[in-house]
């Protein structure tokens, strides 16, 4: 028999009802936040540069908006499903509670690969998906932002589609915008800068210092290369990094034991996150199969790449060493990888509360175009350091005081914060 797929939806239940049973939720709450309060689908048709006709599958899903307008991403990926959209718009829901946000949850997807898409025809998408979401979306209902493979370009040419449709100035509509467009300086460090503000936080936790630390990461997009940054700007060591790589369809680990150095790897990666195995060798990188980040003999784990990738078969290839892990990406470690770490004692920096600093710096980006004044990036950044540190030690004092996994104080604070919002709006 096949085994059967994962399923980041089912993942994502299964989380809150462990945690819904841990604080004896009502029946009725449950039922609200186990499911999206409302969902879009949609076809997107294109006329494509060969002249063709070619239609695309969109999506948008708005998980619960009590706490305030719905937040997330729009993913542009060939292997896009309604339920991965599902589970990173309930995440969202979490994500903006546990970092005491004033918004709600919500993700949106198409099904395309945009490798193989000219820049006209991810134009005609992304004004495509604004067309047929338009009247529910918008800076007072629900704001979507970048995410897998979808840019500030894209985010631009969906704000004036919405600004063409609703006829006026809404920059406030859609965050990840350039910079002088209605975009925040520092919002392309924050998701990776966030990620490691809360492994320093997670280090005087554990009474480790940062500078004797050593690391491996996962990915080498966006938040990877900003968290590399931060963490040796910090004062420590990243022996080990992987990265997908287009042309072969798989991903390669590449690591230098004496640490690797970003701006040289920068220059030999091209604009996905692939880093050019043979100019890596030429710089003394080993270059071997992408999963072995995991069995690296490191202090720190940063999975920054995608969903699922922390399981119940690879966990127990986890060095002793790893003290302490911190997910840059969504969902990367399975509720069953979740119980062995418990178990053997690991630190775990939840994704909801470690990457929470992109979602973050996109509130600070709405409020900043929805008053039309923008602050220097110091500004920005220390602002960002705030919440991220604020947000740590009430989840970390949590779960100290009732002696829980941080992963389950995490969703604690979020799912009482929006069951108490439900309440307060007489909604259950």
């Amino acid at each position: 028999m096949a085994e059967k797929s994962f399923n980041a939806f089912e993942m994502a239940q299964k989380q809150f009802d462990k945690v819904a049973d841990m604080i004896g939720l009502d029946e009725g709450t449950r039922e609200l936040l186990r499911n999206p309060l409302r969902e879009y689908h949609f076809s997107i048709p294109v006329r494509m540069d060969d002249g063709s006709v070619k239609v695309f599958r969109g999506f948008r899903v708005q998980h619960n908006d009590a706490r305030g307008p719905a937040k997330g991403g729009i993913r542009f990926h060939p292997q896009e499903t309604v339920d991965t959209v599902r589970a990173l718009a309930m995440w969202m829901t979490w994500k903006t509670a546990v970092a005491d946000l004033p918004l709600g949850g919500g993700k949106g997807g198409v099904i395309c690969d945009p490798h193989n898409l000219s820049p006209r025809e991810q134009e005609q998408i992304s004004r495509g998906w604004v067309r047929q979401v338009f009247k529910n979306v918008g800076p007072t209902a629900d704001v979507p932002a970048p995410d897998v493979m979808t840019n500030a370009q894209h985010m631009l040419w969906m704000l004036d589609e919405f600004e063409a449709l609703t006829g006026g100035r809404y920059p406030g509509f859609i965050t990840g915008k350039p910079v002088g467009m209605g975009g925040s300086l520092g919002r392309t460090e924050a998701t990776g800068y966030g990620l490691i503000f809360t492994v320093r936080e997670a280090m005087k936790h554990l009474n480790m210092k940062i500078e004797e630390s050593v690391a491996s990461v996962q990915g080498f997009g966006n938040v990877a290369q900003y968290a590399i940054e931060k963490y040796t700007q910090l004062g420590g060591k990243v022996i080990c990094v992987s990265s997908w790589d287009q042309n072969d369809q798989t991903s390669y680990a590449f690591r230098k034991m004496a640490g690797i150095d970003l701006q040289e790897l920068l220059g030999i990666t091209d604009r996905f996150g692939g880093i050019d195995k043979d100019k890596a060798r030429e710089l003394g990188y080993e270059v071997l199969p992408g999963d072995q980040w995991l069995d690296q003999d490191v202090d720190v784990l940063l999975p920054c790449a995608l969903e699922n990738q922390i399981t119940a078969d690879n966990v127990e290839r986890i060095s002793k060493r790893v003290k302490l892990i911190a997910e840059g990406a969504n969902g990367p470690t399975t509720p069953e990888a979740d119980a062995v770490l418990e178990k053997r004692g690991v630190f775990v920096v939840p994704d909801f509360l470690a990457n929470a600093g992109g979602v973050t710096c996109s509130y600070f980006e709405q409020v900043q175009s929805n008053m039309n004044f923008y602050w220097p990036k110091e500004e920005v950044l220390e602002r960002l350091d705030d919440k991220m540190t604020s947000a740590f030690w009430s989840v970390a004092n949590l779960a100290d005081k009732r002696k829980l996994y941080m992963r389950d104080a995490a969703y604690i604070i979020a799912i009482e914060r929006v069951a108490q919002a439900c309440k307060d709006r007489g909604w259950v």
